[in-house]
């Protein structure tokens, strides 16, 4: 249901009279353009085949996988498909289960990762130097902001709020999400850090307040703890951090 969710929630970002930016074109790729029967019986009928130009993004959805089986020596071409788009510079995401590919693929080696919270035991025994994260819903799996894993299987909603905000802007992804009835539920505030673009910047201080604040929204007094784990006074953090990101603290 993610492919086909995701086709359409993206497909209508920036088509409308109402839209407020440049329109995505998602399109369903499979290994052959032919049609097939997912695991749940629904027809899909791929739109691309893996040989045709890399894309801007790409989103591998749920796989299947029941209790007894091994990805061992499974998506070959679909592998070598997305560590073509890696090299290409694409944005590489994986929705629920399809992280297992990018395990699997070597990706995630060394970073944190998301996926549906049934793999816990599959990443603990054959992918153990991916840190899996099953508390999480969307999670920066590396390689400086291209790869994204999402947790559970509806975590691709929050991943199209996410591509939007990142690409299209805050003010088209709060459209969409109006218009799907999309939002935060509570899990966290990632989705939506997107929608104003970061400013660039190499204070390496501030750098790291940022990166321990994606996972501490909800720490009591937070701007007396960023200050207390950058080593500044209250005052020079505050004006490095505004320096560096645009933002005060509280903002």
């Amino acid at each position: 249901m993610a492919a086909f969710g995701l086709h359409e929630v993206l497909g209508d970002t920036g088509t409308n009279e109402e839209a407020l930016s440049r329109p995505m074109h998602p399109a369903l790729v499979a290994n052959r353009r032919r049609p097939f029967r997912s695991s749940t019986g629904l027809q899909v009928t791929p739109e691309r085949d893996l040989a045709g130009d890399c894309a801007d993004v790409v989103i591998v959805c749920d796989i299947h996988l029941n209790r007894d089986e091994t990805p061992e020596g499974r998506w070959r071409d679909e592998i070598a498909w997305v560590r073509r788009h890696i090299d290409h510079g694409a944005l590489v995401c994986a929705t629920c289960s399809g992280s297992v590919l990018l395990a699997e693929a070597g990706l995630l080696d060394g970073a944190e990762a998301a996926s549906h919270w049934s793999m816990a035991d599959l990443f603990r025994d054959r992918y153990p130097g991916v840190r899996f994260r099953p508390e999480r819903i969307l999670c920066d799996s590396g390689r400086a902001g291209q790869l994204i894993t999402t947790g559970g299987a509806s975590s691709w909603q929050d991943l199209a709020l996410y591509l939007i905000g990142r690409f299209c802007g805050a003010e088209e992804a709060a459209r969409v999400a109006r218009l799907f009835l999309l939002g935060d539920r509570g899990y966290g505030q990632l989705p939506f850090a997107s929608m104003t673009r970061p400013r660039q910047h190499s204070d390496a201080v501030i750098s790291k307040i940022q990166a321990w604040l994606v996972d501490n929204y909800a720490t009591a007094n937070p701007v007396c703890a960023m200050v207390g784990r950058s080593g500044l006074s209250e005052r020079s953090f505050k004006r490095r951090f505004s320096a560096a990101t645009g933002y005060t603290p509280v903002e």
